[in-house]
């Protein structure tokens, strides 16, 4: 009895046959040929548009871990929460920073940085004076810092720093010693120029910053009890620190 011959087999996926029936199979393509690569300007925009996602990203992260840190202060605050109200994984959260101290950390810098950067250029620039100074400097207080959410990072570091004295050496180390040695060197010049009559300032300019935080405290615990007019306290302060000098300048 004759045996029935099988059909070829089709291969996977071509919807031909096999062997010679099945036809020649496309070669490869070489490197470097147009169907091996992309052109270079859509990897040039597939790049550039990563990295704007990835900022992006970083930012949302930024602003959800100072959201959880003002309600549930530094110790209580839980990277699976900074994730979750950012939207993305906790996993992704470690790509851009490594624990919770590494994320309080870029929170200062990001808040803080820009303003001091603007301050000491003021600072250093010909013609300076020490009226000038004190007013940009608390006129850029109450703007970027007590009317922004970057006062809560001052808040934080207020309640949280006896308990966390590694978060309160760092504010210390990038925050104020860096502003305390602007308004010490401001002082200075105002002595050499006969703008200031004593060294006090120069010796303690803690002097100048004491109603900035008076100021922060207050917003946080009285500000619905007994708010502050702090335009009216900081002017009479910059005129307390400068005598009668302050009330003759523009």
């Amino acid at each position: 009895m004759a045996r029935r011959q099988r059909p070829a087999r089709e291969e996977p996926g071509t919807g031909q046959q096999g062997g010679q029936q099945g036809g020649r199979r496309r070669p490869k393509a070489k490197p470097g040929s147009r169907r091996g690569s992309r052109a270079p300007v859509s990897a040039a925009v597939t790049a550039s548009g990563r990295k704007v996602d990835a900022e992006t990203r970083r930012e949302a992260i930024l602003d959800a871990a100072l959201a959880v840190f003002a309600e549930h202060g530094y110790e209580a605050a839980r990277l699976d929460d900074m994730a979750a109200r950012a939207g993305v994984a906790k996993g992704t959260l470690y790509l851009y920073f490594k624990d919770k101290e590494a994320l309080f950390e870029a929170l200062v810098r990001g808040a803080v940085s820009p303003i001091m950067g603007r301050l000491g250029e003021a600072a250093a620039a010909p013609g300076m004076t020490v009226a000038s100074v004190l007013e940009l400097f608390f006129a850029m207080f109450q703007k970027e810092v007590l009317g922004t959410r970057r006062k809560l990072v001052l808040r934080l570091v207020i309640s949280e720093g006896p308990r966390f004295p590694a978060l309160a050496e760092f504010y210390y180390r990038e925050v104020v010693s860096q502003g305390l040695k602007m308004m010490r060197n401001v002082a200075r010049h105002g002595v050499a120029t006969g703008e200031l009559s004593s060294e006090a300032l120069a010796r303690f300019p803690q002097l100048i910053v004491a109603p900035l935080l008076l100021a922060t405290i207050w917003d946080g615990l009285f500000s619905k009890i007994d708010p502050l007019d702090v335009p009216g306290l900081l002017r009479a302060h910059r005129e307390l620190l400068l005598g009668f000098s302050a009330r003759s300048a523009p």
